[in-house]
């Protein structure tokens, strides 16, 4: 009998556990890209892991930390009318490199894609981000 009323809870409650449905391009915010990421730079560097938290002082911005092997960096950054800017830094002051681009469309805002560009650098290198 118990089992047979624990089947029952799941099968009322299965609509209410169901994942929210996928937000549409231009329905994702800045806040919704805040937390955890994986980051593949091509022929840069290995995977690393960026880290965004909501910047304390400008509203709709974000900052946080790139960390690569043993090595970290400063970044900040927004996302304004569907693109992605970030800045790099290793001092906190210079900007080491930007980063440029866009959500993956159908990827419920898990993954972007665009150019990583070094500083002093006029071509850059492909980038993707993707949730963790």
């Amino acid at each position: 009998m118990k089992r047979r009323v624990a089947v029952l809870a799941l099968a009322i409650a299965g609509p209410a556990l169901a994942q929210a449905p996928c937000p549409l391009l231009g329905e994702i915010t800045p806040e919704m890209l805040l937390g955890l990421w994986q980051a593949e730079l091509p022929g840069q560097w290995d995977t690393s892991t960026l880290q965004l938290v909501k910047h304390p002082e400008y509203a709709g911005s974000f900052r946080g930390t790139l960390q690569r092997g043993d090595r970290s960096w400063q970044v900040a950054g927004e996302f304004t009318d569907g693109e992605f800017l970030l800045e790099e830094s290793a001092d906190g002051r210079r900007i080491a490199a930007a980063w440029a681009g866009e959500i993956v469309e159908g990827s419920c805002g898990r993954e972007i894609r665009g150019t990583w560009t070094r500083d002093g650098e006029s071509q850059g290198g492909p980038f993707v981000l993707r949730r963790m």
